[in-house]
């Protein structure tokens, strides 16, 4: 008799599990067909004196995945190797300072990178720029900036 007691509650316990599935995908449990949509699109080469930033692409996450990050990714060059300067990408996100990710003096480097709004379920509005870090005596010179909107 405990035998098909086991039985029985464990066969409960999978239909119930099984159910419980059904209704979170139901209600959202899963990402939307928007959500789902969410691809990569490009980011034109960034050039400035020194450095380049190409083969880039950006997205923004949804809601739930990654933070809801702005998701970029591209080849970083130190477009001018006899310098003796650095490159270095910025990126700022929702109206906060701009985040720094370097590169390599005298290589191309490939960088994944996320940025996002802590306080935020997703990201909307970001902006990107790579640039040549001068020293300190010198100001460092940046490519155009690219603005995104989710």
């Amino acid at each position: 008799m405990n035998r098909k007691l086991a039985v029985g509650v464990l066969a409960t316990g999978l239909f119930l599990t099984g159910m419980g599935t059904a209704f979170a995908t139901a209600s959202g449990g899963t990402t939307s067909a928007a959500e789902a949509r969410a691809s990569w699109k490009g980011i034109p080469t960034l050039n400035s004196g020194g450095v380049q930033f190409k083969d880039a692409k950006y997205k923004f996450e949804p809601s739930h995945t990654n933070k809801g990050a702005f998701h970029w990714k591209g080849n970083l060059k130190d477009a001018d190797h006899g310098d003796g300067h650095n490159v270095y990408m910025q990126v700022r996100v929702e109206g906060y300072g701009w985040g720094r990710f370097d590169g390599k003096q005298k290589k191309t480097v490939w960088l994944d990178k996320l940025s996002y709004d802590g306080a935020a379920l997703h990201t909307d509005d970001a902006s990107i720029r790579a640039c040549r870090d001068r020293g300190s005596l010198h100001p460092d010179n940046c490519s155009v900036t690219k603005s995104y909107h989710r």
